[in-house]
């Protein structure tokens, strides 16, 4: 039988998303920004990099449905930061590129970004902080990585 002492991680993990949504909110909010929300930095992060991807790609690339990113896409292009446009080769491919506003909004997506790396690092070492990711990442590969769910094992 398996008795791990009781954790408190994933509540913890929750409640730093949390807080850091609402840090990301109010930081867009007081330059101005309306509209964009966490769940678009994502998107928004791969289009910097690459400028033009493909639909298929972009949903791999953030770990994210089709259908979600889709919906996530229709909404920056509604604000005006991203248009869509059919492959001419084959129009089954859609790619999604940043617009002049878009591109115009990396400098204050990078703040945002900065200022919240800046808060949730405050006092934790580089030495810390290079021990937790590569832990984070192993119980991300854990969670996604079991096929179904087998509570017997766990709990005996």
């Amino acid at each position: 039988m398996l008795f791990m002492k009781p954790r408190n991680t994933i509540a913890l993990a929750s409640r730093i998303t949390e807080a850091a949504h609402r840090f990301i909110i109010d930081a867009l909010e007081h330059q101005g920004v309306q509209g964009i929300v966490p769940s678009h930095g994502s998107i928004l992060y791969v289009l910097y990099k690459h400028q033009r991807i493909t639909m298929k790609a972009l949903a791999n690339a953030i770990h994210r449905s089709k259908p979600t990113v889709t919906v996530l896409v229709n909404k920056l292009e509604a604000l005006g930061y991203v248009h869509k446009e059919r492959c001419a080769k084959d129009s089954r491919i859609t790619y999604v590129c940043l617009t002049q506003q878009g591109v115009a909004f990396q400098k204050d997506f990078e703040a945002v970004s900065a200022a919240l790396n800046a808060k949730v690092f405050r006092g934790i070492s580089e030495t810390d902080i290079d021990t937790l990711e590569p832990i984070l990442e192993a119980m991300l590969h854990n969670l996604l990585s079991s096929p179904s769910i087998d509570t017997s094992k766990e709990l005996s």
